[in-house]
């Protein structure tokens, strides 16, 4: 068997699947996020250990005896500074955490060829940025910080000793030289760092160090090798079967993510799209990315007083949307793709006096649908492809939001088994190749589809003309953010 360790924002969730590929067992333990400032977003990197022990203990002792090996996938860009005994300096800076904005210009500013050795332009989410933060703002511990680590490398970490992290997640941190796969020492240097501050870089399908005595006593685990695994949504790919180019998925996820594979390094920084190294090697891809996607829907229903989010959604489609139905803006944590804007915020407009709880929701839930369209626009703009749809996330289990999302893109989706355990699917599956057990094509099999929803052309008709607005608004209040932010 192999285990696929998933490190969320908000949960760690646990894998088991067989030499079938078929998941066996799985698991979920909770993380919480802490909001120290308006804009701040941190966590506590022991948490994650503590998570994941709890949900790799709470699947059956007879599958965690039966591992073979690990995979880790997580959350991406998180800033984790360690001590000289490896012990964290200060909570981790996560990566819908807005801080940073100034020094992103400072970055690029100092390497003026930072877009063309990462590929992307610079972001208050990435880890660099928040690293030049810390420096400015908490001198003494970036002057102690002997070595960054990512969120899933900080758990491997605890697992195995080793500081060592894969091509997929180290793309996300602004030092990475995206077409080289080799962290960039002009951009290390920008922000006062250097190479020996940095892990050891491994393809995801590599092992990276053995689990350790103490880690298999506490996990119920064997001392067996660990792959380099992946960032989330590099790890989701892999367990969706989305590894050839022009393959792609829709995350609806705490945030969202519109993924396609592509042949080779295809950097469009200037349009806030992302082009990261696949964790698959001689492989990359392309991301358009909201920072705000699932997690909208569970603020509204915090704001309306309703736990039961199959429900909220029922409730939207039973009143649907209207010409002249409320707008939302769904910038709660700022934006990425295609503004990147750290300013910009959630808005609701067109509320009237008889505006209805379901209205609110039908609103969210469109807004993140009309905020993919943008990302699509991006990921379309310079030539390339996009072939089916696959949708993963906790977002895919409500049908309405995915015949919104269909139509918003005009695109039919693919709904697979077992797609709300992509990213630790996709550890558990490159724990397997780690060990020289099949090729990619024979591990990295699409799972069985379960329905495709097809666009609706009359509601691709409603949210084209609802897009326009939708559009303008940003682009009306994009001055009043930044002024509203000073």
């Amino acid at each position: 068997m192999f285990l696929g360790i998933d490190i969320g924002t908000s949960s760690v969730k646990a894998v088991v699947i067989g030499d079938d590929g078929v998941p066996l067992a799985q698991s979920t333990a909770p993380l919480e996020v802490s909001r120290p400032q308006a804009g701040y977003c941190e966590q506590d990197p022991d948490a994650w250990w503590r998570a994941t022990a709890s949900a790799v203990g709470a699947l059956p002792a007879a599958a965690r005896s039966a591992v073979r090996a690990v995979g880790l996938a997580g959350q991406m860009h998180g800033a984790t500074l360690l001590g000289r005994d490896d012990r964290p300096l200060r909570p981790a800076i996560l990566w819908n955490d807005g801080r940073s904005a100034p020094e992103c210009l400072e970055i690029e500013k100092r390497e003026p060829a930072a877009r063309a050795i990462t590929g992307n332009v610079m972001m208050p989410g990435f880890t660099a940025p928040k690293l030049l933060w810390v420096q400015r703002h908490e001198p003494q511990v970036f002057r102690d910080t002997v070595c960054v680590l990512l969120p899933k490398d900080y758990v491997r970490l605890r697992l195995t000793g080793e500081k060592v992290s894969d091509m997929s997640d180290a793309s996300g941190t602004g030092w990475l030289d995206v077409g080289a796969r080799d962290w960039s020492e002009a951009m290390l240097t920008a922000t006062g760092l250097a190479r020996h501050q940095m892990p050891e870089l491994v393809e995801g399908t590599r092992p990276a160090g053995m689990v350790s005595v103490q880690a298999a006593a506490a996990l119920g685990v064997p001392q067996v090798p660990v792959a380099g695994g992946g960032g989330d949504n590099a790890a989701s790919a892999v367990g969706l079967g989305v590894v050839s180019p022009g393959q792609a998925f829709l995350s609806l996820g705490t945030s969202g993510v519109l993924f396609v594979v592509t042949d080779r390094f295809r950097p469009n920084p200037y349009s806030a799209a992302h082009a990261f190294c696949h964790c698959l090697p001689e492989r990359w891809h392309q991301m358009a990315v909201m920072l705000s996607a699932a997690s909208v829907l569970d603020w509204v229903a915090q704001l309306i007083g309703e736990t039961d989010l199959v429900r909220l959604a029922a409730s939207a489609q039973a009143r649907g949307l209207e010409r002249h139905s409320p707008f939302f803006l769904p910038y709660l944590s700022g934006e990425r793709t295609p503004h990147n804007d750290a300013n910009a915020r959630g808005v609701f407009f067109g509320i009237r006096a008889d505006t209805t709880a379901a209205e609110l929701v039908a609103a969210a839930l469109e807004g993140v649908a009309l905020g993919f369209c943008d990302g699509l626009d991006v990921l379309l703009a310079k030539g390339g492809t996009i072939d089916e749809i696959s949708v993963t996330g906790g977002g895919a289990r409500l049908p309405y939001w995915g015949e919104l999302l269909a139509a918003a893109l005009n695109r039919p989706l693919t709904y697979r088994r077992d797609s709300e355990i992509g990213a630790a699917l996709g550890a558990a599956r490159l724990a397997r190749l780690a060990l020289g057990e099949g090729r990619v094509g024979q591990v990295c099999t699409a799972p069985p589809v379960e329905r495709i929803v097809e666009p609706d052309p009359v509601r691709v008709a409603l949210l084209g003309e609802r897009r326009r607005t939708f559009v303008r608004l940003y682009r009306d209040l994009k001055d009043t953010f930044r002024e509203f932010a000073s």
